[in-house]
């Protein structure tokens, strides 16, 4: 009996083979394999689909495991920048400390009323870099030298200076024989005491000085007449009767005049306490123009000295730096911003090299399956 009526079976006829036909999915469904397994080029893709699935939560909420994770990097994170942030915080410290401003507290009178005991004062150090010392400046400078037996204080080169900025952020070195008084006298000045009215001048041009001096001082009860040597200056504090300043000195080198290169910045400010805070300006009388005239030449120097009791009782008003913690707190403010963008351009450098290492980023052609 021929199989013409009887479904085929396989190998039934040798000499004709079966040649079955692709099934078309679109048309028949139900040819697709039952087993479900995705094809040999997707199965990478698959697993990773279903590894984020799993991360990733229902509704893409995110898991407890996940969020506990990313909170363990991130405080391993901070711990790793902790060390950057303290570093870049202490080198900003020091250099505010050392070139820019720093702060020092008033332990004597003889800048009163201006300067009050126990007054915090912030000294500008980059001021006299921009511009010349000016009368009427309220300067700080190192005694050491001039006023002091010993080397003519200077303030050395950069790498000097922070090194001796960072010593004595720490309470090292020797920070020397801090003072602080008005410059009166500018290099090439006549400064003279006193005219007819018993005031001070300086190039012949008298000083009004009502506006600073201590409440019922005279401008001065020791006559001088100085004729400034250049490089140097004359100064004066503002309580005359106890001020221990160049009247009481021009028997020392520089006649008691100070060098310009010990001069460590101008104090601009009150900052403590609150109440007393204020600008320390240029007093109006410091703007005469005839101020600005050529100082006679020659000098003649005036004897009147102090007597032994008012001389002991004078006030060299030195000051003692501050502590450490307004340039600390400055180093810090100023470490935050930096650390966090170190940290970002840090973050986006490491971010483009493994996506540069990454066969699944978009951006490059995968390999065949």
């Amino acid at each position: 009996m021929s199989g013409a009526g009887r479904g085929a079976t396989p190998g039934a006829d040798a000499s004709e083979p079966a040649t079955p036909q692709d099934p078309d999915p679109a048309v028949n469904p139900a040819a697709e394999p039952e087993t479900g397994a995705p094809p040999a080029g997707e199965t990478a893709d698959a697993a990773d689909a279903a590894g984020a699935a799993a991360s990733a939560g229902p509704a893409g909420t995110g898991t407890g495991a996940g969020t506990k994770t990313r909170r363990r990097r991130r405080k391993r994170s901070f711990w790793r920048e902790f060390p950057i942030l303290v570093a870049i915080a202490l080198i900003l410290a020091v250099l505010i400390k050392t070139y820019a401003i720093q702060a020092f507290w008033i332990p004597s009178g003889s800048m009163e009323n201006t300067l009050e005991i126990n007054d915090r004062v912030l000294v500008n150090k980059i001021v006299y870099h921009t511009r010349p010392i000016h009368r009427g400046d309220i300067i700080v400078f190192n005694g050491d030298g001039s006023w002091d037996p010993g080397p003519v204080a200077t303030n050395g080169n950069v790498f000097q200076q922070f090194a001796n900025g960072f010593s004595s952020m720490f309470g090292f070195g020797h920070p020397g024989d801090i003072l602080i008084k008005r410059v009166i006298g500018l290099p090439g000045d006549r400064v003279a005491c006193c005219d007819a009215q018993g005031q001070v001048t300086v190039n012949g041009v008298p000083l009004t000085e009502q506006s600073y001096l201590y409440p019922g001082d005279s401008p001065s009860v020791q006559r001088f007449n100085i004729v400034v040597p250049p490089g140097r200056l004359w100064v004066m504090g503002d309580h005359r009767l106890v001020s221990d300043d160049s009247r009481d000195h021009m028997g020392d080198p520089g006649g008691g005049t100070v060098p310009e290169s010990a001069v460590i910045g101008r104090a601009f400010v009150i900052i403590w306490p609150v109440s007393r805070w204020r600008i320390l300006p240029i007093p109006a009388t410091f703007q005469q123009p005839k101020l600005n005239a050529a100082a006679s030449a020659g000098a003649g120097t005036g004897a009147g000295t102090a007597d032994a009791a008012q001389t002991a009782a004078l006030l060299s008003a030195r000051l003692q730096p501050s502590g450490p913690a307004l340039p600390l707190s400055l180093g810090f403010a100023g470490a935050l911003p930096l650390t966090w963008l170190q940290r970002r351009v840090r973050l986006r450098i490491t971010g483009r090299r493994k996506a540069g290492r990454d066969p699944g980023d978009p951006g490059h052609s995968r390999g065949p399956a």
